[in-house]
């Protein structure tokens, strides 16, 4: 079976009580292992959508539902391996992320192996997403899929709509747990399993029907007292703690000033969190493009080489695409949903808050191709990325400049847009005006900063020779 192994992804999910704004947020970078995987920003039509799907990868054939909706989705512009669609909201305000890799453990594969030919990463959006209208419903239509087709890897999948958040973890090949997060708390999800306490009676969970007995009758819980998934079904191993427990650690040091005295290595780090302030898009950007900064864990820091490459930062070489998938509660439903996008290494881009509720997408975003092209968002990025990393500190300031100035920016445009919907009489046609806007701003701002880069660095080339003339 072909198969492409993601494995390196980063979640921050934020219930509707958490954020700044009284929105729900789910967002993830989507890594992968090797350093470029040109994306693409795409909308799907009704009438664009399969039928009858076939994955690539493990060739499962599932026959759809009709009259699906329109989504917006991030998939790979090389479909060799399939689609991965990645992220998306549809038509109704509904968002899936799919997926976060995580772990598992050899008691719970005995019981319940991988399916070969069964559904993954590759697939999840594209089955899913169209066919929901809620975020309950995404949790239960994954759920019955995975329990029909099996699954061959380990996921996370995020669902959220305008007032609810949900994670959903694949257990095995069949199983599977979800949680509702708590509308003032947010969550933060490396490369593991996280899902921890769980209550089989609690309205705010659900799971693959016999998940209990199965616990029960396999002798499968490690604890006295409690139901802790990431215990029974889980990882917590040396990898967890140098690949996976230090970005939630350092992610909930971010949200939470005040706790101080957690491990970075501490595989009891809590699912569900609280932190001391309400949550900006700005904020979770900031998170997922975060890399140690103000520890000797820093690679760009001043620690020794060893404290440097100890454990693997949030941004990293390998991000593909961040999307911050936000359902606002304060406007009109037709602008409810804005796909937050960036492309590239997180420590030289900005996202931009592209608005869902359209029929296309630019084309410096929806068209990147498989070789270098400067004019699309996908290349430029990664161009500005790579120059970055040459000389991090001296490009900082160059960085945090047009960060400041962009999202001010894109902000703006905005504000002007969401003040502007009344009184229009095709909605979907002024927002995707809007989104080609946004979209020229941002070409415009990280061409301009790649220039800046460029005239600046030139004069600190080594190959160079000073003459007092």
């Amino acid at each position: 079976m072909k198969k492409r192994v993601q494995g390196s992804c980063t979640t921050i999910l934020a219930g509707k009580n958490a954020t700044i704004d009284g929105s729900t947020i789910i967002s993830r970078n989507d890594d992968g292992h090797e350093a470029l995987d040109p994306q693409q920003f795409m909308v799907i039509k009704p009438e664009d959508q399969p039928k009858n799907y076939q994955a690539v990868i493990s060739g499962v054939k599932i026959e759809l539902p009709d009259n699906p909706l329109r989504y917006t989705c991030t998939p790979n512009s090389v479909r060799d391996n399939g689609i991965w669609a990645a992220a998306g909201i549809n038509s109704e305000n509904i968002a899936m992320s799919a997926t976060e890799t995580i772990t598992t453990n050899p008691r719970i594969l005995g019981i319940d192996p991988y399916v070969e030919g069964g559904i993954g990463e590759e697939d999840l959006v594209v089955i899913v997403l169209p066919y929901i209208h809620s975020a309950r419903e995404g949790v239960e239509r994954l759920g019955k899929l995975l329990e029909e087709y099996g699954t061959y890897e380990p996921n996370m999948i995020a669902f959220s709509d305008q007032n609810e958040v949900w994670a959903f973890e694949t257990i095995g090949g069949h199983h599977w747990a979800a949680v509702r997060i708590p509308d003032d708390a947010y969550v933060v999800a490396p490369n593991r399993m996280n899902i921890d306490e769980f209550d089989f009676d609690s309205p705010d969970t659900l799971c693959s029907k016999d998940l209990e007995e199965l616990i029960e009758k396999y002798h499968l819980n490690p604890d006295f007292d409690q139901v802790n998934l990431r215990h029974i079904f889980g990882s917590a191993t040396i990898k967890d703690t140098v690949y996976n427990n230090p970005r939630a650690w350092y992610i909930q040091k971010f949200f939470n000033s005040q706790e101080t005295k957690a491990d970075p290595q501490d595989q009891d780090l809590p699912f569900i969190c609280y932190a001391d302030r309400k949550i900006s898009v700005e904020d979770v950007k900031w998170a997922l493009s975060s890399h140690f900064e103000n520890t000797v864990y820093d690679p760009y820091g001043n620690g020794t080489e060893t404290e440097k490459t100890l454990f693997r930062p949030v941004g990293i070489n390998r991000n593909h695409n961040v999307h911050i998938l936000q359902l606002r509660n304060d406007v009109p439903a037709e602008i409810a949903g804005i796909h937050w996008l960036a492309y590239g290494a997180n420590t030289f881009n900005t996202v931009v808050p592209f608005y869902a509720n359209v029929n296309d997408t630019p084309a410096s975003y929806r068209d990147a191709t498989a070789t270098y092209d400067p004019t699309n968002m996908y290349w430029l990025s990664c161009t500005v990325a790579l120059l970055g990393d040459t000389d991090y500190d001296f490009y900082a300031d160059f960085r945090n400049t047009y960060e400041l100035q962009a999202v001010a920016a894109y902000r703006h445009i905005q504000i002007e847009t969401d003040e502007n919907l009344a009184g229009q009489s095709d909605v979907e046609s002024y927002l995707t005006a809007a989104n080609q806007k946004l979209a020229d701003e941002s070409l415009t701002r990280t061409t301009k900063l790649l220039g800046d880069m460029v005239t600046s660095g030139s004069e600190h080339m080594k190959l160079r020779y000073n003459l007092n003339d």
